[in-house]
């Protein structure tokens, strides 16, 4: 049905990822456009990082005591809109960073509890998460090409409105939402729920997808300029990012129909065995004819790692700790991605393309922990 739970869930998940695809180029520009100098912007564009660290673990768990994922969403999701227009109309460093900074409190939590509102909506249905996932891909790809256009007809000083629009229509897509069931009294308020930081199996895939998604650092923040050097044109470049991007579409469209022997433990490792190849190859600047085929490996090395992670915070996380766990989850990743980055533009600065070898070794560390978590003593430890 095209308003049923799934379809408005894949509504909510495009226009995060929309917005997205038009919040990584666009915003930048507006603050250069707003006289910062690149110092400063890339102050600002650490504001984020840092809030989240204090904001997502906070509300997710604020959200698994209280029962109240929907209402969380359409909060924070209206009050991100508030956020992001007061930002619009901030100016000098110091108020962008606090109008920032104010916008990224209420919007970082948003991921992690929609998530978690997936899973635990989806499950109660029967529905499969990937095919639903699978839209936020698609609509990332479509924000970036909305980008792309815009950024030639719109003055820089005037783009933020177009984030500000991305975010109503995040606002729009999560006051469509369904409520979910809350779990009896009798559930949420008898025994205390066991701590997540205390099971070995929790903080090893927490780490394996951590390491595995960070292993794209180089890939991220160099990959378009090493190959604009090796003489690609933007088509070229942009059509082996879309390529990566429909490799992941279709690993999420096919989610339900996997073998069972891929536990969420298998598919971390099979992320971490891509990701090993993948950047392996990266590293000797494969020739053309070969770039399609390192691509094609972004639905292990992304898509595989995620699939993973979430289906594993599914079956070993309890119900009422699913917010709480995506919180842990988001911040480790933000951490762990965050200093991969730094290093792989240290390392790139030094080494080039060679700089893809150290990305090798952060998969091959995340397989190594996904390994750790498929003991089954270790599962059943949560």
């Amino acid at each position: 049905m095209f308003f049923g739970f799934a379809s408005r869930l894949a509504g909510l998940y495009a226009a995060i990822f929309a917005m997205n695809g038009v919040h990584l180029p666009f915003f930048p520009l507006w603050l250069k456009a707003k006289d910062l100098g690149a110092g400063e912007i890339g102050m600002v564009l650490a504001v984020p990082m840092i809030v989240r660290l204090l904001a997502v673990p906070a509300a997710t768990r604020l959200v698994d005591r209280r029962g109240s994922l929907r209402e969380a969403i359409v909060i924070a999701t209206l009050l991100s809109v508030a956020g992001y227009v007061v930002l619009a109309s901030a100016s000098g460093l110091v108020g962008i960073v606090l109008a920032f900074a104010a916008a990224s409190l209420v919007f970082t939590p948003i991921m992690p509890l929609v998530e978690a509102y997936a899973l635990k909506g989806l499950t109660a249905r029967g529905r499969a998460y990937g095919p639903v996932r699978l839209w936020g891909s698609a609509a990332f790809v479509l924000g970036s090409l909305i980008a792309g256009i815009a950024a030639d007809v719109i003055a820089a000083r005037h783009l933020i409105w177009l984030i500000v629009l991305g975010t109503a229509l995040i606002a729009l897509s999560a006051a469509r939402l369904e409520p979910l069931g809350t779990e009896p009294p009798h559930l949420r308020d008898g025994a205390p729920a066991p701590t997540l930081l205390r099971s070995r199996a929790f903080i090893a895939i927490v780490m394996a997808a951590s390491l595995v998604q960070a292993s794209h650092a180089t890939y991220y923040g160099f990959s378009v300029l090493a190959w604009r050097t090796q003489g690609y044109d933007g088509m070229t470049i942009a059509a082996l990012w879309g390529l990566g991007v429909a490799a992941e579409i279709v690993l999420f469209a096919l989610q339900g129909r996997l073998p069972a022997f891929l536990t969420p433990a298998m598919l971390l490792m099979l992320g971490a065995a891509g990701g090993a190849l993948r950047w392996t190859a990266m590293a000797f600047d494969p020739p053309a004819i070969v770039l399609p085929l390192l691509q094609l490996l972004h639905a292990a090395t992304f898509g595989a790692s995620h699939l993973g992670a979430q289906m594993f915070l599914l079956r070993a996380v309890p119900a009422r700790q699913g917010a709480t766990a995506q919180g842990y989850l988001a911040v480790t990743m933000g951490l762990v991605m965050a200093a991969t980055t730094a290093l792989s533009g240290l390392l790139y600065a030094a080494y080039g393309a060679a700089s893809y070898a150290a990305m090798a070794l952060a998969a091959i560390a995340g397989g190594v922990c996904a390994l750790i978590a498929n003991r089954p003593r270790q599962i059943a430890t949560i």
